[in-house]
C-alpha cells in the first residue's frame, strides 16, 4: 500500500453556521455544501469545502452546543492540522493582518526553518497553523531540517 495524498479532514462542530462562516469567510475556504440556494442533498447540517484540487478538502458536521469541549494539553488526538497560505513572508504578513481584521487571536508564531507558521483557533477550538514554505529551504536535499529546532517568528 502507498499514499498518494492526505484527502480530507472532517471535523465535528457545535454550530455549523458559526463554523461555516469561518471557515467560508474569514478563512476563505470555497463552501460546495449546501450549495447554491442552500441546497444539501444529505439534508444534515454540514458544510464541506474544496479547493478544487478535490470533491473536498474539509467537511464539517454539527454536533450541537452541548457537545464536550477538546480537552487541553497532553492527550491523545488531533493536536492542529496545517494550510499552507502563500509562498512569502509577505504572503504570511497579508494573512496575519487579515485574521486581525477578523479578530482572530493569535495562539502562536513560529520559525520551524522549512515554515513559517501562525496559529489559531477555529470557533471551536481546534487549532489551525497557517503556514508558507520558506523559500530556499532544501529539505529534501537535508530532511534534518524538518526537524530543526523552532524559532520565534520574526514578521
Amino acid at each position: 500500500m502507498e499514499i498518494k495524498e492526505l484527502g480530507h479532514l472532517v471535523l465535528y462542530v457545535r454550530n455549523i453556521e458559526r463554523s461555516a462562516a469561518f471557515y467560508r469567510d474569514v478563512l476563505g475556504f470555497r463552501q460546495i455544501l449546501p450549495g447554491p440556494n442552500n441546497q444539501n442533498p444529505l439534508r444534515l447540517p454540514i458544510a464541506a469545502y474544496s479547493s478544487g484540487r478535490t470533491h473536498h478538502e474539509l467537511l464539517l458536521i454539527e454536533v450541537g452546543e452541548d457537545a464536550a469541549s477538546l480537552p487541553r494539553g497532553r492527550r491523545v488526538g488531533m493536536y492542529h492540522f496545517g494550510l499552507k497560505v502563500g509562498d512569502s513572508d509577505d504572503e504570511l504578513r497579508e494573512v496575519l493582518a487579515h485574521i486581525r481584521r477578523h479578530g482572530v487571536p493569535i495562539a502562536g508564531a513560529s520559525d520551524h526553518t522549512v515554515t513559517h507558521s501562525l496559529y489559531i483557533f477555529d470557533p471551536d477550538g481546534n487549532e489551525i497553523e497557517l503556514y508558507i514554505d520558506v523559500p530556499g529551504v532544501d529539505w529534501r536535499s537535508d530532511e534534518t531540517l524538518i526537524a530543526a529546532p523552532i524559532k520565534p517568528l520574526r514578521l
